[in-house]
């Protein structure tokens, strides 16, 4: 008998259910909660050592538009920082286990819980806000040596990039970069079909006069302004975000490096020692 994955916030499950039938019975009810759901991250638990990292750091604050967002700072502040971005509902403190590394390396760690995630204020969020964030953390703390993302955290970084923030250094683990591909694993998480993100297509549109191909980081990675080293980590066994993601960004990007990791899955990749240990050095170089 197959077990029920309890750590499936209800919010999703929930859709997961819902969602065919609305399409079937309901589509512009289904077009609705599409594009609701596509801007809410799910929450979910936050491991103990996580917790036990936030309380090692120094907390700082950032305001975007009225909300607060929330800063964490670990190691000397008069050493040169690396910037850490977290993926689409996660936070922070999912870079834990890269913070003692890099602070023997003479780094400082710097990290944020993105708009609608972790301590921050918000409900729903965008790559838009999150662009701004970032902005916000390089005029009030300063120019980062280099940034580490997870997920959704990469192509962030790549689209900031594209809009002339100074990243020179940019390391992506488990990163998405195709837009349909993208689309096709929001569809799996709720049971959707491909006329729904059709549909979603269309709104980005209307709303941001953009194709939702111009978020994406296969596209921002071939209008930078200026190069980036680019580091791309990713797991074969990914079932989040395929391997198909960072072959193609490595074809558009050929200066890039890749490096292949296999049973990490989606997450453990950010607790790997021989990861952190090449994220470091290349750092470092």
């Amino acid at each position: 008998m197959k077990k029920k994955n309890n750590n499936v916030p209800l919010l999703l499950r929930a859709t997961r259910w819902l969602f065919p039938k609305l399409e079937r019975w309901a589509p512009f009810l289904a077009q609705r909660i599409f594009r609701l759901v596509f801007y809410v991250p799910v929450t979910y638990r936050v491991p103990e050592k996580e917790k036990e990292a936030e309380k090692s750091a120094k907390l700082f604050r950032i305001d975007v538009d009225g909300k607060k967002i929330q800063g964490y700072s670990w190691g000397d502040p008069t050493h040169p920082y690396v910037l850490v971005i977290h993926g689409w509902a996660g936070r922070a403190t999912q870079f834990r286990k890269f913070i003692k590394p890099l602070q023997e390396a003479g780094f400082r760690v710097v990290g944020f819980d993105g708009p609608a995630h972790g301590k921050s204020d918000g409900t729903k969020t965008s790559i838009l806000e999150f662009e701004i964030v970032l902005q916000k953390v390089f005029q009030q703390v300063g120019k980062p040596v280099a940034l580490i993302t997870h997920s959704f955290g990469g192509a962030v970084a790549l689209y900031a990039a594209m809009h002339g923030l100074p990243i020179r250094k940019l390391i992506n683990i488990a990163s998405p970069s195709v837009a349909n591909e993208i689309l096709k694993t929001y569809l799996r998480a709720i049971n959707g079909s491909w006329q729904s993100a059709e549909k979603f297509k269309e709104f980005v549109i209307q709303k941001t006069s953009k194709t939702f191909e111009e978020f994406a980081a296969l596209h921002a990675v071939q209008h930078l302004p200026h190069p980036i080293d680019l580091l791309m980590v990713h797991d074969e066994e990914d079932r989040d975000v395929y391997m198909l993601h960072a072959d193609e960004l490595l074809k558009a990007y050929p200066s890039a490096r890749l490096i292949k990791t296999s049973g990490l899955g989606h997450t453990r990749i950010l607790k790997d020692e021989q990861v952190i240990r090449e994220c470091v050095e290349f750092i470092m170089k």
